[in-house]
């Protein structure tokens, strides 16, 4: 199992930045995919998910309505849209696979299971 976060960058704030997550190793609409992120000196925390098959998905409120979550399950590949960023997104944004128990929309985060190893990240900054 493997995922390798691309995409992010420096950008100012109010800027654009699209990120990709490319999956291997396991069969990929089996699996919810989900975005996290890891400022400095906080815990790593819940950004956004999407269903393997079909459109169930959630976000942490910080992200409604500025970031979007897809997939692309022929290409393995999962999206995450970020606009409007401001200063508090800059973090080191991480995908992964998850299952839940139920619909992603309906399943808390910390009721995510089956997690693969974490990939190395993707750094957003945002700064003036």
């Amino acid at each position: 199992v493997q995922f390798v976060e691309s995409g992010g960058g420096t950008v100012q704030p109010g800027g654009s930045l699209r990120l990709s997550c490319a999956a291997s190793g396991f069969m990929f609409t089996a699996y919810a995919m989900a975005w996290y992120r890891q400022a400095p000196g906080k815990e790593r925390e819940f950004v956004a998910a999407n269903s393997g098959i079909g459109d169930s998905t959630a976000y942490a409120s910080f992200a409604k309505g500025r970031f979007t979550i897809s997939r692309d399950n022929p290409k393995t590949t999962a999206y995450l849209q970020m606009n409007n960023l401001t200063p508090e997104d800059t973090a080191i944004y991480y995908c992964n696979r998850v299952t839940a128990s139920g619909p992603i929309a309906m399943t808390p985060p910390s009721g995510f299971q089956d997690y693969g190893s974490w990939g190395q990240g993707t750094q957003v900054t945002v700064r003036s």
